[in-house]
């Protein structure tokens, strides 16, 4: 079982985050990271949105620090903790803008990126950017392939259904054979994409028994046959739960999780200052008898 965070301050999302996030400063966003890494947290986040229109930011939130800069600033902060992308959209990248963005940052934290993907589903910025929305699923399977094809290749070349590239360099590479691919996503066509194209399958606003019958429905199916390694599973605990207020609550609340098939748990915290945050940070660590990975890559 690995523990992650969903990165405060970053990422407000309504309903989901805490006052004192909006005013929070730079000095509080480090105290946070470095804390989480002294305590074994296995990985933080952050998240893209590039520019989301005002009508849509009631449903998906007002602020998203920019994710390579922010994962970055961090990462030279920090010595073990993974630097997790939540989640990169693809169909606003060209495969090989991701490996160069990406595998940079990989070689500069020491191994430490973990690729969190999805397809994209706010056509209003897919428009703003001049990506095309429709038929993104297939740009994205193919995008996934070309980054799992050339990843650490300083002479990248690929034919896909949708990217082909050759003769270029691109270096610095990334230091990790193949970085983690985790994807994000709802439906049980991202979950397919998970077991043919990736490490993790990360659902969100999906609650314990969804999850468990997609997973059922995708074993009965015979999706994961052809895998040589396991499938993980990220799930956000839902609903957020005072950790130092009720730690049987959450206890049993991980247990379920775990159950429904969960081997990654992204946590977020009720909390009413920086400093409540960090005592509820290191409360977690104390009431889970979980076995999590502390070591650096």
């Amino acid at each position: 079982m690995r523990i992650g965070i969903i990165t405060p301050i970053v990422l407000l999302l309504p309903r989901a985050h805490n006052e004192w996030e909006i005013d929070a400063t730079v000095d509080d966003l480090v105290a946070v990271a470095q804390a989480a890494d002294r305590l074994g947290y296995y990985h933080l986040t952050a998240s893209e949105h590039i520019a989301v229109p005002v009508d849509v930011e009631a449903r998906r939130g007002k602020r998203y620090w920019d994710l390579l800069s922010t994962l970055a600033y961090l990462g030279a902060l920090t010595e073990r903790i993974r630097l997790a992308t939540n989640m990169i959209v693809l169909g606003y990248h060209h495969p090989l803008e991701i490996i160069k963005h990406y595998g940079t940052l990989d070689r500069l934290s020491g191994g430490r990126v973990i690729l969190g993907v999805g397809v994209g589903s706010l056509r209003e910025e897919f428009e703003l950017l001049g990506k095309e929305f429709e038929g993104r699923g297939a740009r994205a399977d193919d995008a996934l392939r070309a980054i799992r094809s050339v990843w650490g290749e300083r002479e990248p070349r690929y034919e896909g259904t949708h990217y082909s590239f050759g003769g270029v360099v691109v270096d610095p590479a990334g230091v990790q054979d193949q970085p983690p691919i985790w994807v994000g996503g709802r439906t049980y066509r991202s979950l397919r994409r998970a077991v043919e194209l990736g490490d993790a399958w990360v659902p969100f606003l999906l609650g314990v028994d969804e999850v468990s019958a997609l997973l059922t429905r995708a074993r009965d199916r015979g999706a994961f046959d052809a895998r040589g390694t396991p499938l993980d599973v990220g799930l956000w605990p839902e609903p957020v739960l005072d950790v130092i207020a009720d730690p049987g609550a959450v206890r049993d609340q991980a247990a379920e999780h775990i159950e429904a098939g969960a081997t990654i748990l992204n946590y977020r915290f009720p909390r009413r200052s920086v400093t409540h945050y960090l005592e509820q940070l290191e409360a977690l660590t104390e009431i889970l008898d979980l076995d999590w990975d502390r070591e650096a890559p």
